[in-house]
């Protein structure tokens, strides 16, 4: 069985529950795979975007997906991982207005955006919408090394994840990348294991 290394008891709450992911590029479409990989139940992704060539240095896409919807190209990939994942695709913009509707079921939110503007709307509508869930966001991912600089800070249900300062001048690279949305996705998992729902 592909969770039988899972934590004990670990997999049957995880199987219950739902993730929502707000943009499916370097950061999204990592942290997807690797909740799938964990046995999250039910992935919410939402992308409006296609796959373009200077995706696939740092994002969870290969040279056949260029030119599909990146909900699509991922989903096929997270079900060639776990076909027993429940995916559900929004592949339309996200708007202050529709965020409410789309991520509705979901436990949680993981922020993957790529500009600021945009992660700071999706946060305020969040918040506003779902006061008592969890949002984690992506937040300094540029550049290379200085892993030591990357670091998780909470604020109640709002956990940013990364450095906090860089911005795409400095080049976006997939081992940095890689390590902050498998950041969000541990923050995740930790959550929604330690919610209500307690491992006895």
């Amino acid at each position: 069985m592909i969770f039988e290394k899972n934590p004990e008891k670990v997999t049957k709450i995880l199987q219950s529950s739902v993730v929502g992911i707000a943009g499916c590029g370097g950061l999204g479409s990592n942290a997807a795979a690797a909740l799938t990989r964990a046995g999250i139940g039910t992935l919410i992704l939402a992308d409006f975007d296609s796959v373009e060539p200077s995706n696939l240095n740092r994002q969870y896409f290969f040279q056949s997906d260029t030119g599909k919807r990146k909900t699509d190209a991922l989903a096929a990939h997270l079900k060639a991982i776990h076909p027993e994942i429940k995916l559900n695709l929004f592949p339309d913009e996200l708007t202050p207005d529709n965020v409410p509707a789309v991520f509705k079921n979901a436990d949680l939110l993981i922020e993957a955006f790529d500009k600021s503007e945009n992660k700071l709307w999706l946060i305020e509508t969040w918040c506003s919408a779902f006061p008592d869930k969890p949002l984690i966001s992506g937040n300094g991912v540029a550049g290379y090394g200085r892993t030591e600089v990357l670091k998780i800070r909470r604020n109640g249900n709002l956990i940013l994840c990364g450095d906090g300062k860089s911005d795409t001048t400095m080049g976006l690279c997939a081992a940095r990348v890689a390590i902050v949305a498998n950041m969000q996705a541990n923050e995740a998992i930790e959550i929604l294991i330690n919610r209500d729902r307690r491992i006895k």
